[in-house]
């Protein structure tokens, strides 16, 4: 019965989140190197099965997760989408892939570990994707103080 609220739960979150704008995500533990500058376009490898395009996807689901993750579950954070979308278009990753389908399933898997520890987790989202992280910077922002939920 748990198991089924919460695969509920994930679907009505993945669902208001996908209405509202692109999704959101964080890596846990070991953050795959992404460019600091704003990133180009690069166009989709062909090769399905191809251990490059895996881990693309994988990073683009890893990311996904993260931003979704900061959206309802920091406080103090806010997900750059436009900064997003260009970090998942240059990972050569569909950002419709990311908002159904399996990618959008495993990066639901990568949010709600993040809800493991949310307060670790929050902190990571910033040390790794705020304004100086050290993955993939702008990413996360500081809400304003007026913005902040109570």
């Amino acid at each position: 019965m748990m198991k089924h609220a919460l695969t509920a739960a994930c679907l009505v979150v993945a669902l208001a989140v996908a209405q509202a704008g692109p999704l959101a995500a964080e890596t846990p533990s070991t953050p795959e190197p992404a460019p600091a500058a704003p990133p180009q376009a690069v166009p989709a490898p062909e090769a399905k099965g191809d251990p490059r395009v895996e881990r693309q996807r994988n990073g683009a689901a890893k990311v996904a997760g993260m931003i979704r993750f900061v959206a309802v579950g920091c406080p103090d954070a806010e997900p750059d989408y436009d900064r997003f979308k260009k970090v998942i278009a240059a990972m050569g990753v569909d950002i419709k892939d990311l908002e159904q389908g399996p990618l959008m399933v495993e990066s639901l898997g990568y949010s709600e570990a993040y809800k493991k520890d949310t307060a670790g987790s929050c902190k990571r989202a910033f040390e790794h994707f705020g304004e100086s992280g050290t993955t993939i910077p702008g990413l996360v922002t500081r809400k304003a103080p007026d913005a902040k939920t109570p």
